[in-house]
């Protein structure tokens, strides 16, 4: 299940026109590049020019279906997404023409290059604002708020003529009237799409007021778990040449700063709520001996500690968990037991977000930083069960992609 289904079906109209613009955009690309490159309209009877045609049309497609499924997500702007992803696809292309050594044309892939990014620039910022129409309920009220669509409320006596669908909370009692124009707006083909859909889909969160038992995340699939876990361990594998004299840098400058021991280790809560002892470098004066939120400013960081807390450098020894299976890179950040405890009396759904292995950094992460107390815990958790329940790849590349964007910012430190 994609995590804007109801999007997509609102969009279905012009869903032809954009294939058909990236169909006719790679006709485009192939030709004028090989223009430009070869100066011949008839490439393709050269074996050489064709077989690199072929390698540029593949590149194209991949980078269309990569924008397509990370563009998805809410809080993305795609025309950002299309910049990484052709340029990522062209790399990979440099790559496989290295690796095989064919013939290759610099122009012709430059010339390519920027053009496909161009067109898929055009196509991403292409088409009208949406236009919905909202059925009033409490969920619908909060939906009515969110920008990017042009909201319509409706009355009992509405036609929903003009509209390209509807929102209603279907957990809601409605009024025979109400039902009356629901039935006619699915005759008609106007799509209707339950409000708890399209809050999630537009803000990344699961509201827990409108989470009901069937509509709880389901377990991860075993083949998605099986390559996360190869393509992580791998990563971190062929990045250890240069975490390691990090790491070791990090853990001079943590003794060289304060007196005390350089790892600090912590219960955590872990996949299934099984408790586990996780490890970070040390980055406080005197840690506390029970369980406490860290603080803004707080006074208990040592000087090296600000900047390693900044730039999430703490969490440098969480690898070692990763390679032992007790984390993810991506997920739910592990709570204090102490806490989690707590929170699974006091929040629904709480224990939910232990149905994945804790991560290094998640969702909630990224999208709303660190969070201390009940009320933030309640909006972390809903970042938490959006990313459980649509886990996927794509979601995993692109919570890493802003994740670089964070410990470039120090979004959320404390």
């Amino acid at each position: 299940m994609t995590a804007v289904t109801w999007r997509e079906q609102v969009v279905r109209r012009w869903g032809g026109w954009r294939t058909l613009g990236y169909g006719l955009g790679l006709v485009g690309v192939v030709g004028l590049a090989a223009q430009a490159a070869w100066g011949e309209g008839d490439f393709w009877r050269q074996g050489d020019y064709l077989r690199l045609a072929v390698a540029v049309a593949v590149t194209y497609g991949t980078a269309v279906g990569l924008e397509a499924r990370v563009g998805r997500f809410p809080g993305v702007q795609r025309t950002r997404v299309v910049l990484v992803s052709v340029s990522l696809c062209f790399l990979g292309l440099l790559g496989v023409v290295s690796l095989t050594r064919w013939y290759y044309s610099r122009t012709f892939l430059g010339v390519s290059y920027g053009l496909t990014l161009v067109w898929q620039w055009v196509l991403a910022g292409w088409g009208r604002r949406l236009c919905l129409g909202l059925v009033p309920g409490e969920l619908v009220t909060a939906i009515g708020h969110l920008p990017g669509v042009n909201w319509s409320w409706l009355h009992e006596n509405s036609t929903g003529l003009g509209l390209d669908g509807v929102v209603v909370d279907l957990h809601d009692a409605l009024s025979p009237p109400w039902m009356r124009f629901l039935a006619d707006c699915r005759l008609r083909g106007l799509p209707v799409h339950h409000a708890a859909t399209v809050w999630e889909g537009m803000t990344g969160r699961v509201s827990l007021a409108h989470l009901g038992e069937g509509l709880l995340p389901a377990p991860p699939e075993r083949a998605y778990l099986l390559l996360k876990r190869v393509g992580e361990t791998g990563l971190i594998l062929l990045a250890l040449p240069g975490l390691l004299p990090l790491a070791g840098l990090v853990a001079l400058a943590v003794r060289w700063d304060s007196p005390g021991a350089v790892l600090f280790w912590q219960e955590r809560m872990g996949q299934g709520g099984k408790p586990f002892w996780m490890v970070k470098f040390r980055s406080m004066r005197a840690q506390a001996t029970g369980a406490q939120f860290a603080r803004a400013a707080d006074q208990r960081l040592t000087r090296v500690g600000k900047w390693i807390r900044r730039f999430r450098l703490d969490e440098l020894p969480q690898l070692w968990h990763v390679l032992r299976g007790e984390m993810s890179l991506i997920g739910p950040r592990p709570e204090q037991v102490p806490f989690a405890r707590e929170f699974s009396q006091r929040i629904p759904y709480y224990m939910c977000r232990h149905l994945v292995k804790p991560g290094i950094t998640g969702w909630a992460q990224v999208s709303q930083g660190y969070a201390a107390g009940v009320q933030e815990t309640r909006l972390k958790l809903e970042y938490d069960l959006y990313y459980v329940k649509y886990l996927s790849l794509w979601l995993d590349g692109l919570i890493l992609a802003k994740t670089i964007k964070t410990i470039v910012t120090g979004f959320g430190s404390r």
